[in-house]
């Protein structure tokens, strides 16, 4: 027997704890192809409340459903001969303490300690951080780079790596407190609190050269601002629309496609596993960068299955610093 995490009710306008419920499931026996899987840690991502919304490039989440997550865990029995119980494992599972989840979405991790750094610079948070600025953003050094939810999961990741490639790197992010963060202990250029009265003018200043690569992990407002200081051929990396996912009438950038035609951009979005084939590369270059001190592991778990409600609640208005992550069970041994 597990505890697993209900939608009770699809949210209309802001999500909150009472949306959801805790239940106790029997534990599921692997069928051919299936593995069971004991969760250790499940990812906490806006991506999360988005699939509430409706199909997006998976299905949507629906009420009654067992909330969908990113997860990383223990095999306890596999229906699957590529898989054997105690291997540790990464993909698409729920919200509970144990799943079934299906072979050919899973992939095995290796032994590495803490666990943690599989969900945040070596799992989808580094990796969407790399595939998105690199693979899309395509930085050359001297470049300025902006990032929006900059103190966040994937924020954190993308002005790091910015520096590591010997870019400029302009954090967007609420509150002076974690603005003043970002500069003086993950070593951004800059960092602007975008509550703090003219975005718009303060971008001038922490960007004086304009804007080659913007990373929009925001939409709405925010991007509207930063297309106005683009330079000619910049690029920007679609990866994300926080600012909408809690919203009952959506708001997108009033200044397209003028401003594409004029200044030339390109906006292009993404998920990260358009860059699977590249994983490779992606995790071998963060994992040097962090032995050279470059990129700081900056993580936020919260324990408890119990609080992952609260804590994607929390995520969606910014609470966190670093990389979200729920702890369902202790790193295996």
């Amino acid at each position: 027997m597990g505890r697993q995490v209900i939608i009770r009710e699809l949210p209309k306008g802001e999500l909150t704890a009472e949306h959801v419920s805790i239940q106790d499931a029997p534990t599921p026996e692997p069928g051919a192809g299936e593995v069971l899987v004991r969760t250790n840690l499940i990812s906490i991502d806006a991506a999360n409340r988005a699939w509430m919304q409706g199909a997006t490039y998976r299905e949507a989440v629906k009420a009654g459903d067992v909330m969908h997550g990113y997860i990383v865990g223990e095999v306890i029995a596999s229906g699957d001969p590529a898989f054997k119980a105690g291997d540790l494992v990464e993909g698409e599972g729920h919200w509970a303490e144990e799943v079934i989840c299906r072979a050919a979405f899973l992939q095995k991790l290796p032994d590495h300690r803490p666990v943690s750094h599989l969900v945040s610079v070596l799992g989808i948070a580094g990796k969407t951080a790399y595939h998105g600025l690199v693979g899309v953003g395509l930085p050359k050094p001297g470049e300025t780079v902006v990032v929006s939810a900059a103190a966040g999961s994937v924020g954190i990741f993308v002005g790091q790596i910015a520096k590591a490639l010997g870019c400029r790197a302009v954090g967007i992010a609420g509150g002076a407190e974690k603005c003043a963060w970002l500069t003086e202990e993950l070593g951004f250029d800059a960092a602007i609190d975008y509550r703090g009265g003219n975005l718009f003018r303060e971008l001038k200043v922490a960007c004086p050269d304009g804007i080659d690569i913007y990373f929009d992990n925001v939409g709405g407002e925010i991007l509207e601002t930063v297309l106005f200081q683009m330079n000619i051929k910049g690029r920007v990396v679609c990866c994300g629309a926080v600012s909408q996912y809690n919203a009952t009438a959506p708001s997108g950038p009033r200044n397209l496609p003028g401003l594409v035609v004029v200044k030339r951009l390109r906006m292009e979005g993404f998920i990260v596993m358009d860059f699977a084939d590249q994983d490779a590369k992606a995790v071998a270059d963060l994992s040097d960068w962090v032995k050279d001190g470059q990129i700081k592991v900056v993580e936020d778990i919260v324990e408890g299955l119990e609080n992952a409600p609260a804590a994607l609640v929390g995520l969606l208005a910014g609470a966190n610093r670093g990389k979200r992550m729920v702890r369902v069970a202790p790193d295996p041994a």
